[in-house]
């Protein structure tokens, strides 16, 4: 379960050219380590907070979006700085614009957002030890599961999908 964090946080890139507000709380926190986040990232795992876009607010700069392919096929848009190239955030096919991964490294506190749940396990580097009382998952997991009441009731709202 994720900490009490005091909304709205702040974050943006490197150069400081792209600064961004997350106004509420993000729908879930994915640690992946599938092998397209660790080709992308370049490290061991991507985080990434899953919140709705208009809760992403602009401060400063514009991004630029890059397509790029994906394990599913459908592709994604990384959002960078301009400057100094830094990925922000990305828009999966599945969600399309409504939705945005929001780099959890990029915030001013990263430690704000920890992982609600690990993925794509099965393919994680070997010398990474996955901490207990953090639900840890083989490939992909059961939204209805997993995610709090609240972010399924959020975005149902944002899909317009009625109960």
């Amino acid at each position: 379960m994720r900490q009490a964090v005091g909304f709205p946080i702040d974050g943006g890139c490197t150069c400081r050219t792209v600064r961004y507000r997350m106004v509420t709380a993000p729908l879930f926190v994915h640690c992946c380590h599938c092998r397209w986040c660790q080709r992308e990232t370049g490290a061991s795992f991507a985080l990434n907070a899953m919140i709705e876009a208009d809760r992403v607010v602009l401060l400063q700069g514009s991004p630029e979006a890059t397509d790029t392919p994906s394990n599913s096929g459908k592709g994604q848009k990384i959002h960078r700085c301009p400057a100094c190239r830094v990925a922000l955030w990305s828009n999966y096919a599945g969600a399309g614009d409504a939705v945005r991964f929001v780099r959890v490294g990029t915030l001013d506190d990263p430690d704000a957002l920890p992982p609600d749940i690990h993925i794509f396990t099965s393919s994680k580097q070997p010398w990474v030890a996955l901490p207990e009382g953090i639900p840890a998952v083989p490939g992909y997991y059961d939204r209805k599961i997993y995610w709090p009441a609240e972010s399924q009731e959020r975005r149902n709202a944002l899909l317009g999908i009625r109960k």
